[in-house]
């Protein structure tokens, strides 16, 4: 997010609220309320969250086109009020009171090309070994990759695809505006810049454990396998990419855009 480093937060994180011994007197909140307040609604954002995808009552699993609209739908409408929740907390805790609702969330021109670009090659980082397993697996070379990843039938085959959306579109975007645009300002305040950058994950964090319920529920994983699974990542810090057969089949090739976003299974 744009106004996720630099002055914005900056002003949040020095604005927590004064101990001054008549704040009580005078109706304002303590610091004390101030912090509760904020971990209690960014609380209650993750439990929207996550609540609103078990709002459909239906047995089919996660990954079923139907369930992936329906979960659609609810994400979508938790994200669109989630900044009411930011507002609600700025009047309760009268924390930058004359900040408007977008730059405390985050979305400004000042600072936007080192926000937009610092992230991007993190990410690049992050996701160079799966990429490079990748190249090695697949069986075109470097120009014959691109021209299938660049490849219009390809992109529109992804479009029409409920789990690529899921996965690469409505997931990332729902989940950065609630779990870090509207989570960031309201704990920045309380707990300051460095330690709101390291708490906003937990929630993010605590927020999947509702797939270890799911995967028991339709019986795809044990608990003792789901837990290792989760050693697994955390110690490999990602999960290896599928492993593509050693044929130049076109339909093994033009699978090389999903088989990118495989490996990077979102919440919804």
């Amino acid at each position: 997010m744009a106004a996720l480093g630099g002055d914005g937060l900056r002003l949040l994180s020095v604005s927590r609220p004064e101990r001054q011994p008549e704040s009580a007197a005078l109706g304002g909140p303590g610091p004390g309320l101030c912090c509760w307040v904020s971990v209690f609604s960014c609380l209650s954002l993750a439990c929207s969250y996550v609540g609103s995808l078990y709002v459909w009552k239906s047995e089919l699993p996660r990954d079923h086109p139907a369930v992936i609209k329906r979960r659609f739908t609810s994400v979508l409408v938790v994200s669109s009020l989630s900044p009411l929740c930011v507002l609600l907390w700025r009047e309760l805790t009268g924390i930058q009171p004359g900040t408007s609702l977008l730059t405390l969330m985050g979305f400004r021109l000042e600072g936007i090309f080192p926000a937009a670009l610092l992230p991007l090659l993190l990410t690049m980082i992050l996701f160079l070994g799966p990429l490079m397993q990748l190249s090695m697996d697949c069986p075109c070379d470097l120009a014959d990759g691109l021209k299938v990843v660049l490849a219009p039938r390809s992109w529109a085959r992804c479009l029409t695809d409920m789990r690529w959306l899921r996965n690469q579109v409505i997931a990332p975007l729902t989940e950065e505006l609630v779990f870090r645009a509207c989570m960031l300002p309201m704990l920045a305040p309380c707990t300051g810049l460095g330690p709101a950058v390291f708490t906003c994950p937990l929630f993010f964090g605590v927020a999947h454990f509702h797939h270890i319920f799911e995967q028991l529920r339709f019986r795809q994983s044990s608990v003792g396998s789901i837990f290792l699974s989760a050693g697994r990542a955390c110690r490999c810090g990602h999960s290896r990419p599928p492993r593509l057969q050693r044929s130049s089949s076109p339909t093994q090739l033009s699978s090389v855009p999903t088989l990118l976003s495989s490996s990077s299974e979102q919440d919804t």
